[in-house]
């Protein structure tokens, strides 16, 4: 068959989507689809075998490499349900190999295929290594931390960020090796990196894109920065974080390093994963493979594009779908990862997202999954099939971020208008809806339809790599104010998170009140604007001190996270008033639950004091405004059943 042929056999089916005509169980579905998990490089001292899909060539070779000589090429032989293999006799250790199609009498560039799992530099070329040889020392004994689902906390961080800053006191700044190292200490002799998480509390720890991308020459200085959400290899590390991108071993031994770091550290490990689209069409194996299959295409032949970056990869295609899952699986069972947060996660239909809970929950019950559900555009196919936000009830086990929360705290995306935290009327309800964790509940008149059967299905957060972060963002907004009212907005903003019933999830440096110089996409700017400076660390210990007593907060008192929506609407009740910048709420009836009987929690927005009523009784201070302490610090007698809340404040009482 023709590529034209194949490239129309897309369009076609992409086209009968778009008008509901079929769905993708027609023609395209009929591609005969391997029922094994493909290896494309099975090493052994005798013989290395290698595979690849192509079940449209006419003939593929496979091309052995000594660094950029060619070794010798071997014709592959057709095997079942369009795989190709051939065995090369002999030990092929340390040499690289490339796969080249041939289409209707062309030859297609060579490509590492799309099942590599070691790479040379840049992701051109495969390499054949004995995965044993990556693994480090007591990596058969790794065991990932047991984490009660209430206690979950997220903190997404970005390798660079983290460690590239002198005042973080790395030996290894900018790579995985930084972040598995301990003992690292700022100037002002406070823990910095790992030992930083370790010392706030957080669970969760969120790596930005990990996978080889196509946007660093990995063969040049380091000093290179970017996101990486632009895949070019998705079974392989990133090279510019390894201390050595041009050894195959080195970038997968040092990952796992960085992973049994955490696990030993007691913190879960989760990748920011972007199958929705790739770096580009031409250079990445899924054209160079079988041309017009892996992508969404429009009825003129271009490319779809629903994530904004060129092209939108077609999960509901058998062996698309087959490719994200036993990729997924992969990084689960030689990796020891622990969860996933999927880039633009409305590209990819229902279908798949429920296959992969089902089967990554079989390797790991604790598995974590979440992910955006918005796309950049609209994707090439059924909206009511895809993974939007709105559907997230449809996708058990599966949360989606909340830019309810988000936007009703801190404001909108484009900074035209601020949120509840500088008094702007309007949020109430969206908040509230936040709070609940996206879950039906009679107090809550969101105009949005509530999206999560779960509250453990709402992710809560205020701001994350790709916008302006939250010092930045109240600089902006509140230029009037003085520092002190713009921490206390920025406290408020993370109050509001981390007492939602939803998970919550914290952007790295908020908790030191980072800046990145007025910046919202920072996604390839230098150090300058994304190394967090770790003297901040001590400059503003109180805020510090304030995100650890929270953290703390939802660990002592697991009726923060009481994990189905029944129970959210049996034991949380609001505490309404006529300050359109005023929420409180209150957990009553946590006998069995929680320590305290009755947990009221008050947040003020206004530039004004307000006085809530509330139950009559003898509470503890959990929360003044400014201190977090779980378990009391003092007592506040209600006798009078009402209490006065400061200016841009949330307090916290508990009742036991």
């Amino acid at each position: 068959m023709s590529i034209k042929t194949i490239f129309l056999r897309g369009i076609a089916l992409c086209a009968a989507i778009a008008t509901s005509a079929c769905s993708a169980t027609n023609e395209e579905t009929e591609m005969a689809i391997p029922e094994t998990p493909i290896q494309e490089m099975s090493y052994t001292p005798e013989a290395t075998t290698f595979e690849l899909w192509s079940p449209e060539a006419e003939g593929v070779v496979v091309r052995l490499y000594d660094g950029n000589t060619l070794a010798t090429e071997v014709a592959m032989t057709p095997a079942q349900r369009g795989l190709w293999r051939a065995t090369v006799e002999g030990d092929h250790k340390g040499r690289y190999y490339a796969f080249q199609v041939t289409i209707e009498g062309k030859a297609l560039r060579e490509t590492a295929g799309i099942f590599a799992r070691a790479l040379d530099v840049n992701g051109n070329r495969g390499a054949v290594v004995d995965m044993r040889d990556t693994d480090p020392e007591g990596w058969a004994e790794d065991v990932a931390p047991k984490i009660k689902p209430s206690d979950i906390v997220i903190y997404e961080m970005h390798y660079r960020d983290m460690t590239a800053h002198a005042s973080a006191g790395s030996s290894y700044a900018g790579k995985y090796l930084g972040m598995a190292e301990r003992g690292t200490r700022s100037a002002e002799g406070l823990a910095t990196g790992l030992d930083h998480l370790v010392e706030m509390g957080y669970t969760h720890i969120h790596l930005l894109p990990t996978a080889d991308f196509g946007s660093i020459d990995e063969s040049k200085p380091t000093d290179q920065y970017n996101w990486g959400y632009e895949p070019k290899n998705y079974n392989a590390p990133e090279g510019t974080y390894a201390t050595d991108a041009a050894t195959p071993e080195t970038r997968i031994r040092e990952l796992k390093t960085l992973v049994k770091a955490m696990h030993d550290a007691g913190l879960a490990v989760v990748l920011d994963v972007v199958y929705n689209h790739t770096t580009n069409t031409e250079n990445c194996g899924f054209e160079l493979t079988v041309p017009g299959y892996f992508y969404r295409m429009r009825a003129d032949g271009s490319f779809a594009d629903g994530s904004g970056c060129g092209n939108e990869t077609a999960s509901e295609r058998p062996m698309m779908r087959k490719y994200m899952v036993e990729s997924l699986e992969y990084w689960v069972k030689e990796y020891h990862i622990d969860g996933f947060r999927f880039d633009l996660m409305a590209i990819h239909d229902i279908e798949t997202m429920n296959l992969i809970r089902e089967r990554l929950a079989a390797l790991n019950p604790d598995i974590l999954l979440y992910g955006e559900g918005w796309a950049a555009q609209a994707p090439l196919y059924d909206e009511s099939k895809l993974a939007f936000k709105r559907y997230t009830h449809r996708m058990p086990g599966v949360a989606a971020f909340s830019d309810d929360i988000r936007n009703a705290l801190r404001g909108t995306l484009d900074l035209s208008q601020g949120g509840f935290v500088h008094g702007v009327a309007g949020n109430k309800e969206a908040l509230k809806f936040g709070l609940v964790g996206g879950i039906e509940h009679p107090d809550v008149k969101h105009s949005e339809a509530a999206w999560c059967a779960s509250p453990r299905q709402h992710i809560s957060y205020v701001s994350c790599h790709d916008d302006h972060n939250l010092r930045d963002r109240m600089e902006h907004l509140a230029p009037e104010a003085t520092e002190a009212e713009r921490l206390q907005m920025v406290r408020l903003a993370q109050f509001g998170v981390f007492t939602s019933q939803g998970i919550p999830f914290i952007f790295c440096g908020e908790e030191m009140y980072r800046s990145k110089l007025g910046e919202k996409n920072t996604y390839n700017l230098p150090d300058k604007y994304n190394a967090i400076d770790w003297s901040l660390k001590s400059e503003y210990a109180d805020l510090v001190a304030f995100h650890k007593g929270l953290i703390a907060l939802r660990k002592a008192h697991p009726a923060f996270s009481l994990g189905n929506a029944e129970a959210v609407r049996n034991h949380l009740a609001f505490i309404e008033h006529k300050n359109d910048a005023a929420v409180g709420f209150e957990l009553h009836n946590l006998e069995g639950i929680d320590a305290a009987k009755r947990i009221v929690v008050l947040m003020n927005g206004s530039r004004e004091a307000v006085e809530f009523k509330i139950p009559k009784g003898t509470y503890k201070w959990v929360c003044d405004g400014t201190t977090v302490v779980p378990n009391g610090m003092g007592e506040y007698n209600a006798t009078k059943g009402k209490i006065t809340v400061a200016p841009i404040s949330g307090i916290i009482l508990a009742e036991y």
